[in-house]
């Protein structure tokens, strides 16, 4: 995807999916909530449901969700530039 021209912040796409799209936000939140409830419950750092995994602040705050299968970006760069060093 490409990178916008102007910079959209965090809200205002929050608000574009609220009111132009009609997504129910704070349902969005109950949803995620309730995902990370057990979890949570025993003093987790991340619950993975679903093929996600949400990560879990010490305060108990969902801090981001990404795909479970999705490879740390650190090593692909580092196999990538092994490989070019290596050619």
């Amino acid at each position: 995807m490409k990178k916008p021209l102007h910079p959209v912040t965090d809200h205002a796409v929050l608000r574009f999916l609220e009111r132009v799209r009609g997504e129910d936000i704070e349902a969005v939140r109950s949803e995620i909530g309730r995902t990370v409830a057990l979890g949570l419950e025993h003093g987790a750092s991340a619950v993975v449901s679903g093929g996600f995994i949400y990560e879990l602040s010490r305060s108990g705050r969902v801090i981001t969700v990404k795909a479970a299968h999705q490879a740390p970006q650190h090593i692909g760069s580092y196999k990538r530039r092994r490989e070019i060093d290596d050619g």
